[in-house]
């Protein structure tokens, strides 16, 4: 136990020294650390709680305040002071747009999502509902707009802990979208350094991993990704990389040979960015192993952990 220094003093030079050296010990184990499992900012919107998550949520972030650097959220190295410091400001002057895939309203509103946009080589729906896990008598499906929001609060927190100025392209305070070509505009408008698109697949029962999707070169009507398939690159790979290290998990094992690196030209949120910007795609709701993982809250903020080292790595590169 702590050595009470209220007591009557030692009458040896000797004792004295030798239970200062104690008190000196002693005095340095009182600093804790922030849990890794618990965001510091909860689910917002009308979305579903995850079937298996254990933190309990914080209120909802209130609409125009994701571009707010954090003040109070945990260092990215989870030490309060030191070298964890320094880390946390790495970020200082970068913007990064994270957008949440889908929206938890989109359900409701199926004749808005179906309108048809230009995505520059053609015209596609302005969104769409997304995915969701399987659902049981028991337990209700856990959807990938409610998956996608929770890991974009996590990623603005740990991004904004490093100093970054974040902008989310929606934080479920709209009744639904924005339509895919209004989430490429938000990330051209705030000049984002990096814009990082948040999904989860729907495919088959064992097909398992992660993919990183990646911006073809197009050159069509308003779409031109000349100037940012290289960017783009380099930060998927940051992301892939840092992402397979932070949650144990492989590259998807169904598609782009197992590299975990996916090209595409028919994604508007690609063809119409005039910023780096990547697609993730965390997991598979479908396939039952993998969507033990995406609804596990501890395994989200490992998810959203990947991601922001993946983003940091790049811009300081």
């Amino acid at each position: 136990m702590p050595y009470d220094h209220r007591k009557t003093a030692p009458r040896t030079l000797a004792l004295a020294l030798a239970l200062a050296g104690c008190c000196a010990a002693l005095a340095g184990c009182g600093a804790s650390q922030a849990s890794e499992d618990s965001p510091a900012a909860g689910k917002g919107g009308t979305q579903t709680p995850p079937p298996a998550v254990n933190a309990t949520p914080a209120t909802p972030t209130a609409p125009g305040a994701s571009a707010t650097p954090a003040t109070t959220a945990p260092s990215s190295s989870g030490s309060p002071s030191g070298s964890g410091q320094q880390e946390s400001r790495s970020l200082a002057g970068r913007t990064v747009v994270v957008d949440p895939g889908h929206n938890p309203g989109n359900f409701r509103h199926s004749r808005e999502i179906n309108a048809k946009v230009d995505i520059g080589t053609a015209r596609k729906e302005c969104d769409t509902t997304g995915t969701s896990t399987n659902g049981t008598a028991s337990e209700a499906a856990y959807t990938e707009a409610a998956f996608t929001l929770d890991v974009s609060h996590r990623l603005r927190d740990l991004l904004t802990a490093r100093g970054a100025k974040v902008v989310l392209t929606h934080d479920a305070d709209r009744p639904w979208g924005p339509c895919i070509d209004e989430r490429a505009a938000i990330g051209n408008a705030a000049r984002a350094d990096a814009v990082v698109s948040v999904h989860a697949d729907g495919s088959a029962v064992g097909h398992r991993g992660f993919h990183v999707i990646l911006p073809a070169r197009v050159s069509s009507g308003a779409a031109d990704t000349g100037a940012i398939v290289g960017p783009s690159r380099e930060l998927g790979k940051n992301i892939a990389d840092h992402f397979a290290r932070a949650t144990g998990t492989a590259p998807a094992n169904y598609l782009a040979g197992g590299t975990g690196l996916d090209v595409r030209k028919d994604l508007g949120g690609l063809n119409l960015s005039t910023v780096p910007k990547v697609f993730v795609e965390c997991g598979n709701m479908r396939d039952p192993k993998d969507a033990a993982l995406l609804t596990s809250a501890a395994w989200r903020q490992k998810a959203a952990r990947g991601m922001a080292d993946g983003i940091a790595t790049y811009l300081n590169g």
